[in-house]
């Protein structure tokens, strides 16, 4: 079993447990679902071990770790009990994050008609999301993306398949740190707070802080607790989006603002920030094998990619609509500040981050745990280790979020770098060649078109954010 299987058995059927009890929250939107990812594949097999004395969960053949979970595990994962309403919650919970705030910000600079390049990428990612499906059916035994990623092209695939997924983890949590930053400004707006030892603005100390109080959370090994922290992500993502729609309908603020047709020159920057609002591939996975009727996968994809397709693209309106040109990169910066639902749109979106350190740190910190154990250390001592990485990491993520403080170019950049090969051009790859003996000619053309188109849109993308990044610092040194 890879490092993370265990994490991710308990971490689902927690969640799965909340939802049989009435519960109407699904499993972690997009970013904080990546807790589900397994390990990269260049972890031994001696490091398998939970605990002190447990055995090793794998066997090596040919260079490849073959998945052997213990009986009891076996006998879990064969009792998906997922059922077709079900899955299309949990898979929309997997799919609204970050991009809610963006999306208007994208709309009004790409212009009303790019609205169909977005509604596009949904399409093309519902399928690419059948694509997966496809791969898992055709080889059972794998059970996460990496999996298929080493089904596809052996370990190779699966470092490659691990290494954009882990870096995207790290992109993402960059990107909520300055969104906590640029929220923290607004909610402390009047404050005026200062340290002699530490040469930064109020805002950025007010960062710092909330971030210090977020950091114990890294030690957390009890993935009750880290599922909770899940359940509080999404509830403050419906939190946001109600707080916009009430502040158009009683905020007094009118949708009278003309939307541009199209601003061709913005489009490959925005389209990083559109494809980042359907990164969600890597849990995809886990949905297919909890369902009790994998069959309905395919289904499963298209009802929840149209209904987030709808929600953002009626939210990209209305922000563009109330706020035109002025639009920040963040729906929530524009929102009228004295009004009570903007406070409450704004604690949500600062808390957001907070609820998410712990489970994005999730694989790494357990990665690490599995490979303290060759060196026979404590438990206390694995976990002081453990916690003491996941803390300087989270630093080194405060002080990139402080310095390059560009919320729309640094997540347009891990959508055009990192979520466009996750979401569109690794599907596409592994399922041409897992399937490629049985595979049409048609759909070997749709796919390497999808793979071209994707590689395209990453390039530019990637140039666009990048110039705009680079542009934006160098003349905040200036100033």
């Amino acid at each position: 079993m890879t490092i993370l299987q265990a994490v991710r058995m308990k971490l689902w059927m927690s969640i799965e447990s909340c939802l049989s009890r009435g519960s109407q929250i699904a499993s972690e939107s997009v970013q904080g679902a990546k807790l589900a990812v397994p390990a990269p594949p260049w972890i031994g097999c001696e490091s398998c071990a939970e605990e002190e004395n447990r055995a090793c969960w794998c066997e090596r053949g040919g260079g490849t770790a073959e998945l052997k979970p213990r009986a009891g595990e076996e006998k879990n994962a064969g009792g998906a009990n997922s059922s077709f309403a079900h899955a299309v919650i949990n898979m929309v919970g997997m799919l609204v994050g970050l991009g809610q705030l963006s999306t208007p910000y994208a709309l009004e600079n790409g212009g009303w008609s790019s609205a169909f390049l977005f509604i596009g990428l949904g399409i093309i990612c519902a399928y690419t999301s059948h694509l997966l499906g496809k791969c898992l059916e055709k080889s059972p035994k794998s059970r996460s993306y990496t999996d298929i990623g080493q089904e596809a092209y052996g370990s190779k695939g699966k470092i490659v398949a691990a290494t954009f997924i882990y870096l995207e983890i790290f992109m993402a949590l960059v990107s909520y740190t300055i969104s906590l930053h640029d929220n923290l400004s607004i909610v402390f707006s009047g404050a005026r707070i200062g340290a002699q030892w530490a040469p930064m603005s109020s805002s950025q100390l007010l960062t710092v802080i909330a971030v210090l109080i977020a950091l114990p959370s890294l030690w957390l090994r009890d993935l009750s607790a880290i599922s909770f922290l899940s359940s509080g992500g999404i509830l403050m993502s419906l939190i946001i989006f109600a707080s916009v729609v009430l502040t158009a309908v009683l905020g007094g603020v009118r949708l009278d603002h003309e939307i541009p047709a199209l601003q061709i020159r913005n489009i490959p920057g925005i389209s990083g920030l559109y494809v980042f609002s359907y990164a969600g591939h890597i849990v995809f996975p886990d949905l297919y094998k909890s369902m009790k009727d994998p069959s309905k996968f395919t289904k499963v994809s298209i009802v929840s990619f149209t209904l987030v397709t709808a929600l953002y693209t009626a939210l990209a309106f209305m922000g563009a609509k109330m706020f035109g040109p002025g639009i920040s990169s963040q729906i929530t910066l524009s929102l009228p500040r004295d009004f009570m639902v903007t406070k409450v749109a704004l604690w949500a979106t600062v808390l957001t981050p907070m609820t998410k350190y712990a489970l994005e740190f999730a694989p790494f910190a357990i990665q690490l745990d599995r490979c303290l154990v060759r060196w026979s250390m404590s438990t206390s001592t694995r976990m002081a280790v453990r916690g003491t990485v996941a803390s300087v990491l989270l630093l080194v993520i405060l002080s990139l979020a402080l310095s390059v403080p560009y919320f729309e170019y640094v997540l347009g950049l891990t959508g055009s770098l990192v979520s466009i090969c996750i979401c569109v051009i690794l599907p596409c790859g592994f399922y041409t060649k897992i399937c490629w003996p049985s595979l049409s000619k048609p759909l070997l053309v749709l796919n390497v078109m999808l793979i071209g188109s994707g590689c395209v849109l990453g390039v530019f993308g990637t140039i666009s954010s990048s110039r705009s990044l680079i542009k934006s610092l160098q003349g905040h040194h200036s100033a």
